[in-house]
């Protein structure tokens, strides 16, 4: 039934909605939190949202209806829809008509003898006319397997062995000096673990920072580096396409480089670049 409710502004209302024409579901409250102005205003989840501040609902996506929530100020109105709540009550009857305004509270007589108010009582069979549930003795067969086979119940029986077990059971309890010929004793089959075909190949650790190198790898000469460690080691500048120099042991920029080979007097610094 459809119904206006009123909360009080401002914001936050308190209340969770769900659904909206993108969704292909009605706006529906699916959750009140307690003590808030939804509550006080008796909403409940469940309800269907009609419309909001006079904007019906039908062509609303979830955001829109969002945002034309928080653009509510003072007040926000709400058209809600609740299903009715319809309670199952025996009804009265007079004069063999139900009477619309009263109900029958007592409740009904029960058979009492149908159940057994007992416990730990053996139960009884269940008999069907005619038949019944309770064991009845049998009389044994008078065959000769019967009696055989009840005669050695009671004497003790070797366990049944295959014949391949028995052979070598027997070869075992003979002892290696009664062993018949041909025979040899066999040991049990090893399995080897085979090695990589290549060998496992080592990381490679960088030369400046010492740790190891997984990715991406920079060679000079018998050095390896991080891309991130391939710098000059006075500026930092990193030397990718840039071109490097061992000073010593040390990678240099061509202008550091420079500056720590100072030829001598009268002569001039050349920079000599290996062939590709």
């Amino acid at each position: 039934m459809p119904q206006n409710v009123v909360l009080p502004g401002p914001a936050p209302w308190g209340f969770r909605l769900s659904g909206g024409i993108d969704f292909n579901q009605p706006l529906v409250i699916t959750r009140i939190t307690p003590g808030s102005k939804a509550a006080a205003a008796n909403l409940c989840p469940g309800d269907v949202i009609l419309a909001i501040d006079g904007f019906g609902t039908e062509s609303m996506t979830h955001a829109d209806a969002q945002d034309r929530i928080k653009a509510a100020g003072h007040q926000l109105c709400l058209k809600i829809d609740r299903a009715e709540a319809r309670l199952w009550s025996p009804q009265v009857t007079e004069d063999g008509k139900a009477h619309p305004f009263k109900i029958n509270l007592e409740s009904e007589p029960q058979d009492v003898n149908y159940f057994e108010h007992k416990h730990n009582v053996r139960p009884k069979p269940f008999i069907i006319p005619g038949r019944s549930s309770e064991p009845t003795a049998s009389v044994p067969p008078e065959s000769d397997v019967y009696r055989m086979l009840h005669d050695n119940r009671n004497e003790p029986t070797q366990p049944r062995q295959s014949g391949s077990f028995r052979v070598l059971q027997e070869l075992v309890n003979d002892g290696a000096d009664d062993r018949p010929a041909g025979t040899r004793s066999v040991r049990a089959p090893v399995t080897k673990v085979h090695g990589g075909a290549g060998g496992t190949q080592k990381m490679p650790f960088c030369d400046k920072c010492g740790s190891g190198i997984v990715g991406a790898v920079v060679k000079a000469r018998d050095k390896y580096r991080h891309p991130e460690c391939f710098v000059c080691a006075d500026c930092n500048l990193n030397l990718k396409q840039k071109g490097y120099f061992f000073v010593e042991g040390e990678l240099y920029c061509e202008t550091h480089a420079r500056a720590r080979m100072r030829p001598p007097e009268g002569y001039d610094t050349v920079t000599l670049y290996p062939k590709a």
